[in-house]
């Protein structure tokens, strides 16, 4: 017999401890995406949409597109083009900020802290003013 046959475990921390330490770390991330659930349904609701629209997983893509008076094939490039997609997001993302009187840097900033930026865009005073800041450009 080993001297390690009697151990329960090795590596010096219990399963169950561990286990515990895999669900805080999931917690923060089921928080941001309650978070963004919540922001996206305000949004819809300021552009006199419906706010389920805005959770539904991937429809809330489709949904975004048109929103901010974007074509369908935006919708399609966006989930099925790898790298481009990328492009494209910043893109909407920016267009979502002038849908609701931003500007171009607020969608850059929404682009890249949108924790911060997508409550206070929801949240805030800004009102939805239509695709583009209200000028049709929905071509491209």
């Amino acid at each position: 017999m080993d001297e390690f046959s009697t151990l329960p475990h090795s590596g010096g921390m219990d399963p169950v401890a561990m286990g515990g330490l895999g669900l805080m770390g999931f917690l923060p991330i089921i928080l941001v995406v309650v978070l963004q659930a919540v922001c996206y349904w305000k949004l819809f609701e300021k552009a006199g949409r419906p706010g389920w629209q805005g959770i539904i997983p991937v429809a809330n893509l489709y949904f975004l597109t048109e929103l901010v008076g974007k074509p369908v094939w935006w919708f399609i490039v966006i989930l099925l083009v790898p790298c481009v997609n990328i492009v494209f997001i910043i893109m909407l993302n920016i267009e979502l900020a002038k849908a609701f009187g931003k500007t171009t840097g607020y969608g850059i900033l929404l682009t890249l802290f949108s924790i911060i930026f997508l409550p206070i865009l929801a949240f805030g005073d800004a009102k939805y003013v239509g695709p583009a800041g209200g000028g049709n450009n929905s071509d491209f």
